[in-house]
């Protein structure tokens, strides 16, 4: 392969993509895309004032899930498959071209949030006016959104319950918590994903409501609507989560250490005043002994000793581009079958170094909807 002045990939025979016989390899792609890259960063008045560097094009890929350890393309096969590589690229410039117009789509976290229609919480800081703030148990489920007519993600991914346990709901959306009761999150994490549903999986399930997102008045206001709409439905499974008030820090923080002790996660605070509204706001705010956050995975570190042929560790990559290795927290069945690349993993930390790095990171779980 000869690369000319102005950085374009030239190969008389893998330009023409349509009359490859099938030996086009994954490293030719591995060029093109350092090429496209290269030219990217170079004229980023292509893309306007705010075009993305080189690593947009690692972005792209991983998106496209590249496995680096050999040809295994699968984003590459499916084009081949579908034919539509021979259709529509034929010649290495259109490639190039395809590959900056998908970078303007941006990194893989960029639609994480813009997808959900629920409102997520900050974490608790200092300064905040208890006074204003409903306060409950934070519930260790997945996440459970109902618009009215099927049971979601956050990620906005439908579920399928069996038909009883969403039968005679009403048609107003509620937002609440898959629940299978304290430390057993996993109970819940398989039953969504159970394929025919699994009914006594199901039957170990509460769908724990704590709002009601089409109501327009404030959170004290929908606490009473929300009385209104649980009790009507009068079935176990569906229960209201009860909020209460604290009178300042310290029993605030006992309250915590009480939860915590049996078992629980930590706990929940919602502003009395606020509306319901997407995204991530102080109006909701999560507080527990330690910190998490959620990554990117983007790849699967080889296991050494006891763990020779699994898993070692996952290297991922958080919103800000700050990458590292999460090597604890895994049980053997997630080393032996570990969370696929380009899923979003949450892990628990404290605090960070000085480059931004969590300190102590350790595995939780993969985050549903991913």
């Amino acid at each position: 392969m000869r690369w000319n002045s102005r950085g374009t990939a030239r190969s008389d025979r893998a330009c023409l993509v349509g009359e490859d016989d099938g030996r086009f390899g994954a490293r030719w792609f591995v060029a093109m895309a350092q090429a496209a890259c290269q030219r990217h960063r170079r004229k980023s008045s292509i893309l306007g004032k705010d075009a993305r560097s080189m690593a947009t094009g690692w972005r792209v890929m991983r998106r496209l899930r590249w496995q680096s350890g050999g040809v295994n393309f699968r984003g590459w096969n499916r084009f081949r498959q579908g034919n539509v590589m021979r259709q529509s690229v034929r010649s290495c410039g259109a490639l190039v071209a395809l590959l900056c117009i998908a970078s303007l789509a941006g990194p893989p976290f960029a639609a994480a949030d813009t997808v959900s229609p629920v409102m997520l919480a900050n974490v608790y800081h200092a300064g905040v006016v208890l006074d204003d703030y409903w306060v409950s148990e934070k519930y260790d489920g997945v996440r459970g959104y109902w618009d009215g007519e099927t049971l979601q993600t956050r990620t906005g991914a439908t579920l399928h319950p069996p038909a009883w346990f969403t039968a005679h709901w009403p048609k107003v959306p509620m937002d609440g918590e898959l629940w299978a009761g304290r430390g057993a999150f996993d109970v819940a994490s398989v039953a969504i994903r159970q394929q025919p549903a699994d009914e006594a999986a199901w039957r170990r399930i509460r769908y724990m409501v704590f709002d009601l997102p089409s109501h327009p008045g404030p959170f004290t206001e929908r606490l009473g609507a929300l009385k209104k709409v649980v009790d009507g439905l009068n079935v176990p499974w569906v229960q209201r989560v009860p909020q209460y008030k604290v009178a300042n820090q310290a029993a605030l923080e006992a309250q915590l250490d009480r939860v915590v002790r049996q078992g629980g996660e930590g706990l929940m605070l919602h502003r009395g005043a606020s509306l319901y509204r997407e995204g991530r706001s102080d109006d909701l705010l999560k507080l527990k002994p330690y910190d998490d956050a959620e990554a990117r995975v983007v790849a699967h570190l080889p296991g050494k000793g006891k763990y020779t042929g699994m898993l070692g560790a996952l290297l991922v990559e958080t919103a800000q581009g700050v990458r590292f290795r999460l090597g604890t927290g895994f049980k053997d069945e997630q080393r032996r079958h570990p969370p696929p690349i380009g899923s979003l993993v949450t892990y628990r930390y404290r605090g960070t170094t000085s480059s931004g790095k969590p300190r102590f990171a350790s595995f939780m779980r993969v985050r549903e909807g991913t």
